[in-house]
């Protein structure tokens, strides 16, 4: 079974800083990628950030320039560092994997962790 904690999320001021992280478990020897969603109330879940596997980023345009998402040394964890954050950047953060699996790609999803934003 596959398993992701998020942790890092809290409530912080327009302009500050947070650093989410994603911890893998379970049967993830084959990853194709890793990334980060969100969903603020009344939307849907949004992608924020994307990392394959072979290093390639994919980012938001809201979020472009202001978070970095990257690989632990261990591969079985992502951050994602946000800098500069917004009121709008408010929004449950769910990690995701895509792993390789004999039938095809499986995607899982982590519980997600809060982040507020206040202005």
């Amino acid at each position: 079974q596959v398993q992701l904690v998020e942790s890092g999320g809290g409530l912080v001021q327009a302009g500050g800083s947070l650093r989410l992280s994603c911890a893998a478990s379970g049967s993830i020897e084959r990853i194709n990628a890793m990334g980060w969603y969100r969903q603020a109330p009344g939307k849907q879940r949004d992608m924020v950030a994307i990392t394959s596997s072979g290093g390639t980023t994919n980012y938001a345009d809201s979020v472009k320039d202001r978070f970095t998402i990257s690989r632990g040394n261990a591969k079985d964890t992502v951050y994602l560092q946000m800098d500069s954050l917004k009121p709008e950047d408010t929004a449950v953060y769910y990690c995701k994997i895509d792993l390789y699996r004999s039938f095809g790609i499986v995607t899982y999803w982590g519980q997600g962790t809060q982040v507020t934003v206040s202005s």
